[in-house]
């Protein structure tokens, strides 16, 4: 039996699995471990992956930046990252010196947004904008059914923002402090700032209004640049319910009507697929390398 193999590679963990090639949304085998340096980590790949001979082919999904462009000396590549142990990894060669067979590498915001395009909350639609906003924030875009690169796949996390009037913090992105939206906007800037946690601040703090307006503002670059039919949020501080329906609120106000987006609380949702988004995008992804 043909299987397909996932690699969903965190910054903090990597989570691996298999699936019929049959039947890709039915985890048949998953584990999940800190990430360690590259060789460290691949060798638990793959010690996961030799109990599996029948693979036919493994979706990639890694945390950035890393390098897409199949013309590139470096391709499969991690690049300059802060992650210890992974700044000029060569995760794809190490992998294809285990076992060559079909690879799809790409990154873990594409995989997770390919799921919920292929079976998600943007299953009807063609034009999507994935966007985590965790530890991180990046963006999988798909156009016309196609993960959209140029040189390299898009850090939409790293756009240039207008800070709030009453947001005084210095901002968390060592590369551009307050000035980028993972910078103001993350998970570790929302801690930093307030000294909590998103997960434990109260519904009524101020810091849901910078945030969603941070957001918002974001929202309408990619609006405006992209025109996507939907944008899904994932990753940790969307999950606070207080949220999502202030981000509209403020994205109605600063887009001032200038373009016509339709119902909100249909173009800006939730991820359907939660923590199993990467995996299953993984999943599709390396059943698109087959040919039957």
């Amino acid at each position: 039996m043909p299987l397909l193999g996932a690699i969903e590679a965190g910054g903090t963990k990597f989570v691996v699995a298999v699936a019929d090639v049959n039947d890709p949304d039915t985890v048949i085998a998953r584990k999940s471990f800190p990430t360690l340096d590259g060789p460290a980590t691949i060798n638990q790949v793959i010690n996961f992956f030799d109990q599996f001979p029948d693979i036919a082919a493994i979706g990639i999904a890694a945390f950035g930046p890393i390098d897409i462009n199949p013309q590139s000396h470096t391709y499969g590549y991690v690049l300059d990252t802060p992650k210890r142990g992974w700044s000029g990894y060569d995760f794809l060669g190490a992998m294809k010196a285990w076992r060559d067979i079909p690879y799809y590498w790409t990154t873990d915001v594409n995989g997770a947004g390919w799921s919920e395009y292929v079976s998600g909350a943007a299953k009807d639609v063609e034009n999507v904008v994935y966007l985590t906003v965790g530890t991180g924030i990046g963006a999988g875009i798909i156009q016309h059914g196609q993960l959209l690169s140029g040189n390299s796949h898009p850090e939409a996390g790293h756009i240039m923002m207008r800070k709030h009037p009453k947001d005084q913090y210095a901002g968390h992105c060592p590369f551009h402090g307050d000035r980028c939206l993972e910078g103001l906007a993350s998970g570790p800037a929302i801690e930093e700032r307030w000294h909590e946690s998103a997960k434990s601040l109260p519904d009524d703090h101020l810091a849901w209004e910078i945030e969603a307006e941070y957001l918002a503002q974001a929202l309408v670059t990619y609006t405006t640049i992209l025109r996507p039919d939907r944008i899904v949020f994932g990753g940790g501080v969307p999950h606070r319910e207080i949220l999502l329906p202030m981000v509209r609120e403020s994205f109605a106000q600063q887009l001032a009507d200038y373009l016509p987006v339709g119902q909100l609380d249909k173009y800006i949702v939730h991820v359907d697929h939660g923590d199993n988004a990467g995996v299953l995008g993984c999943f599709y992804l390396a059943k698109s390398l087959l040919v039957y």
